[in-house]
């Protein structure tokens, strides 16, 4: 059994220059960590593969295609592949946001 306490993963460099830890790498999938801080964005991009968002913490402005909705915790929302996504803390605490993408993407996400 692999135990992973994402407090203990290293920080991976990104484009959006925000926390994110990436806690599960295989073939058939990719789960990723993001902390959003007040005020934190992504830039809004686009994944070649399925990708769904769960609010761990906090209520973060979820953006997909042309819809931007708040999303509160313990909240999924889907992103299907090749559609303009991101993810706005527009709010005065932290939040926290569970990515998975399946499969795991084996080209870039393309930033707009």
């Amino acid at each position: 059994m692999n135990v992973i306490n994402v407090q203990q993963v290293e920080v991976a460099k990104n484009p959006h220059n925000v926390d994110v830890r990436k806690l599960y790498d295989a073939d058939s999938a990719q789960a990723i960590h993001i902390t959003l801080q007040a005020g934190e964005s992504l830039k809004p991009h686009m994944t070649p593969v399925d990708v769904f968002f769960y609010i761990l913490e906090g209520t973060i402005d979820v953006r997909v295609g042309d819809e931007t909705i708040a999303v509160e915790k313990d909240h999924l929302v889907e992103s299907p592949k090749g559609i303009v996504h991101c993810l706005s803390n527009n709010s005065t605490q932290q939040g926290r946001i569970l990515v998975v993408k399946t499969p795991r993407p084996t080209a870039q996400a393309k930033l707009l």
